[in-house]
């Protein structure tokens, strides 16, 4: 392979930070990964943190908005989103009891994806899963 090609393809989705754009987010991931074993979790994964990301963040004001990217390679399906911030905390896996009903989310996240990465900059955070479709060479780099 050249050094400056990659297998990988990326796709980006811009939506306002209203509840029925969560649906929108699974529909949008379900198309991209039709037929791919991990498409269900990815569906679930990015739900989630639209969700999360309306609930908890400036994206879910008048005029806020989320954004997805996806990028999908030979070897993982990664999946973020970045939110508006407004919130002086950054997300993180909670372990909460049966009962609980919020604060389970990105804990669920947690067990489906191989990864979980928070960035967080002055603008919002990004959570960003993966989902690692095979297993590489021995000592090979998932991309």
């Amino acid at each position: 392979m050249h050094e400056y090609t990659s297998s990988a393809r990326v796709w980006g989705l811009s939506c306002p930070g209203f509840p029925e754009e969560v649906s929108r987010a699974r529909r949008w991931t379900r198309d991209i990964l039709r037929g791919s074993p991990l498409a269900e979790d990815a569906e679930l994964i990015v739900s989630e943190l639209s969700a999360n990301a309306i609930l908890h963040t400036a994206s879910g004001q008048a005029s806020g908005s989320f954004h997805l990217a996806l990028a999908v390679s030979s070897q993982v399906v990664a999946l973020s989103v970045t939110d508006d911030g407004g919130t002086g905390t950054a997300p993180k896996v909670e372990h909460q009891g049966q009962e609980a009903e919020h604060g389970r989310g990105l804990g669920m996240v947690s067990v489906l994806a191989h990864r979980v990465v928070v960035h967080g900059s002055h603008g919002g955070y990004t959570v960003t899963a993966e989902l690692i479709t095979e297993v590489g060479p021995a000592g090979g780099h998932p991309c």
